[in-house]
């Protein structure tokens, strides 16, 4: 990466010296997760080189670039002072950013004529909803909370922290996020298919239980790029599974 920085050696920014970081690794049972994960770029790095996949020195700069933008590493100081914490050196972290931009490319080239063509046969696949939900076990707890909703104008989020039984939704007030509908359990696709914004639906009986959900946006049906890296990341991880040598 061509850098204004000068290269530096990292120093000891606290008590903790390498060995000590191995040896927490050690006894937190943390070393085979992070072997995986150097298994993953050596993985990776070898296929890059198989399919002739290559970073160029632009797209290495503007990825830096857009890497320090993002953590405010606005000026050399303060990036210096970023990598002396984090006890890497710039060839590290160039290193770092390089990996990622390759393991980008290499999902795009496996996977991503296939995402396309999905999209011109099947939009409705791309089409996302943010939703809030309440899980309980009793339908008839379930018809109170959703009366209490819909008719009192209950607080969603005070309802979801007392009484889900759904862990996310529980301790995120109900959010549970942005997700792909045809990803969502067959019965709440169909509840709220035709759900406006702020709407609330059910209860809507799954195996899990009774729910209760609000629609909290929908989004319209497109394939820009960060939908596409959604796409493309189960894709991806079942790839490095069958590689034999991976565990995620």
């Amino acid at each position: 990466m061509k850098e204004t920085l000068e290269k530096v050696t990292p120093q000891e920014t606290s008590s903790a010296t390498h060995a000590d970081i191995i040896a927490y690794l050690k006894r937190s049972c943390k070393i085979a997760e992070i072997t995986a994960l150097v298994e993953r770029d050596a993985l990776i790095l070898r296929t890059c080189e198989q399919f002739n996949i290559t970073v160029s020195d632009e797209e290495l700069q503007e990825a830096g670039n857009g890497f320090r933008l993002e953590h405010k590493l606005l000026g050399a100081s303060e990036t210096l002072a970023w990598l002396e914490a984090q006890q890497i050196t710039v060839e590290d972290w160039s290193q770092g950013i390089r990996v990622a931009l390759l393991t980008k490319k290499l999902k795009e080239s496996l996977f991503g004529a296939a995402v396309d063509g999905q999209y011109v046969t099947n939009r409705e696949q791309f089409k996302r909803v943010a939703l809030s939900q309440i899980i309980v076990l009793d339908e008839i707890e379930a018809t109170k909370i959703a009366k209490a909703l819909r008719e009192e104008n209950a607080s969603f989020c005070a309802l979801a922290v007392a009484h889900s039984k759904g862990k996310k939704s529980q301790e995120n007030g109900g959010y549970v996020g942005i997700q792909f509908v045809a990803e969502l359990m067959k019965e709440l696709a169909d509840a709220i298919a035709n759900a406006k914004e702020g709407e609330v639906v059910g209860p809507i009986q799954t195996k899990l239980g009774y729910h209760i959900v609000r629609v909290e946006k929908w989004f319209p049906v497109q394939l820009n790029e960060s939908v596409k890296e959604q796409v493309i990341e189960p894709f991806f991880q079942v790839w490095l599974q069958q590689q034999g040598n991976y565990t995620p």
